[in-house]
């Protein structure tokens, strides 16, 4: 889920839900007999814990039912949205509209902003004094080089404590040190936690954490939304309200509107994204443009967008501790405003940032939510043309399959007068070099056509500011 019909007039019909509390998820099945049939995860019985710690309280075996409940309750909605064109299916906020409201009051500590992590990037830092790793200077390194862009978060990802012990940091890491220095430069601190063990640790774990000034958790490897499971995010995300924390949920089921009833949730993966080029070719351009269509139906996604490491079809190759991205460096730049996060994820190490310092730039002015979005134009599968307005400023994002085309977008969306326009193009040979750009810079009026050249898995993205 969400599961998207295409029927043969053209007319879209979204299959998903909404309101998911304290029940198993809603999941749909191909019977030789029905046809798709609906089911849910029966209620677990018992869990495995052998092997990997990744994998501990995955479902060993279940009982014959999918709940337990008491007394009278609501269920969860189940929706089917109609969508007569690709764009009327972008705008469908459903999800959202028919969920629990908010049991937050106060959301003046909620932050959104862009988040530089460590998984890959602690591996591919160079030109530094020190030795990089899960250690107190690289981690410095990050957060000065957040302070510098106005990036809000540095997470720390997984492998930043002992044997997924939440309470024991690796040695060559001083946690309150690193804290006390972010604080000192006005970056916010994040922790990636595995699932299994924030449970065995759970009043510990929350109050180390409050301890260590974190601002904000990213759990991972829950796998499941049997009742008990969507019980858990629920709890989590409470508790991390009640110490305002922000929350994002990875290896996580589709969104079924929590981020509604607590705001602090301000994403979640639930969707093959960028780290999956670590081992597969699966997060390719013709896949970035399904993703506006059918899974940001649901909500914001945690897809991590603009790395500077780009490649064609022909020369890209997974590589699991120095992953590059399938398209062009205009079409990873675009993926940030076609997809949608307000709390977004730079994949790259900053010293890949600081060497493209152009780009760099360009990224760092693209705001992490909106006022106003739109689709101009789009065909799921091919091309999608995004635009989104903070204040009086438009963004716009423009990607392709593995098929070069020419767009021309209609600029009538803009109030009358004289726009300025900088936008990353496709370079003259990004069809051979990915990393290939250019950056323009034009004057044009409200009205005006504006003319789009992409290149194969190529991209186009754009900052428009009024003029008068």
């Amino acid at each position: 889920m969400p599961f998207l019909v295409r029927k043969a007039n053209g007319t879209f019909i979204m299959i998903s839900e909404s309101d998911l509390y304290n029940y198993p998820g809603f999941w749909l099945r191909n019977s030789e007999e029905n046809g798709l049939e609906a089911i849910n995860p029966p209620y677990p019985k018992t869990l495995s814990y052998n092997g990997s710690l990744y994998n501990h309280g995955q479902v060993e075996q279940s009982f014959n039912y999918i709940a337990k409940v008491k007394g009278t309750r609501s269920y969860p909605w189940r929706i089917f949205a109609v969508a007569e064109n690709e764009k009327e299916l972008v705008a469908n906020n459903m999800v959202y509209l028919l969920a629990s409201p908010s049991v937050i009051s106060d959301y003046s500590w909620i932050k959104p902003g862009v988040v530089m992590f460590d998984w890959w990037g602690k591996h591919n830092i160079y030109g530094v004094n020190f030795k990089s790793g899960i250690n107190t200077e690289t981690a410095k390194y990050y957060i000065d080089f957040c302070a510098e862009h106005g990036f809000r978060y540095f997470l720390f990802d997984d492998g930043w404590c002992v044997n997924q012990d939440l309470l024991k940091p690796l040695p060559d890491l001083n946690l309150d040190e690193v804290t006390a220095y972010a604080k000192s430069r006005n970056v916010d601190i994040m922790l990636w936690i595995l699932w299994n063990s924030l449970q065995n640790q759970w009043d510990e774990a929350f109050a180390q954490f409050q301890k260590w000034g974190i601002k904000g958790i990213k759990i991972d490897f829950m796998n499941r939304d049997d009742q008990p499971m969507v019980e858990f995010y629920e709890a989590a995300a409470s508790r991390a309200a009640e110490q305002m924390m922000i929350v994002d949920f990875h290896g996580a089921y589709k969104p079924c509107g929590l981020s509604r009833k607590y705001p602090n949730v301000l994403t979640r993966e639930a969707l093959i994204e960028f780290e999956y080029n670590g081992w597969t070719n699966f997060d390719n351009p013709v896949h970035h443009n399904l993703l506006p269509y059918i899974r940001m139906f649901a909500g914001p996604m945690d897809y991590i967008p603009a790395t500077l490491r780009n490649s064609t079809k022909d020369n890209f190759r997974p590589v699991w501790d120095y992953p590059m991205g399938q398209g062009t460096r205009a079409h990873a730049m675009a993926m940030f405003i076609v997809v949608n996060s307000p709390l977004t994820m730079l994949p790259d190490s900053p010293s890949d940032y600081y060497r493209e310092r152009e780009s760099t730039r360009f990224l760092k002015g693209i705001p992490v939510v909106w006022d106003e979005s739109m689709l101009l134009e789009g065909k799921i599968a091919e091309y999608t043309v995004m635009a989104r307005r903070s204040g009086k400023d438009w963004y716009i994002g423009a990607i392709t399959n593995w098929t070069g085309r020419n767009i021309e977008i209609k600029t009538d969306f803009l109030k009358t007068g004289t726009f300025k326009l900088e936008a990353i193009q496709d370079g003259l040979n990004a069809s051979a070099r990915a990393e290939d750009y250019k950056r323009v810079e034009i004057t044009f009026r409200a009205g005006d056509i504006l003319n789009i050249d992409m290149v194969s898995g190529g991209g186009w993205v754009a900052h428009i500011s009024p003029i008068n």
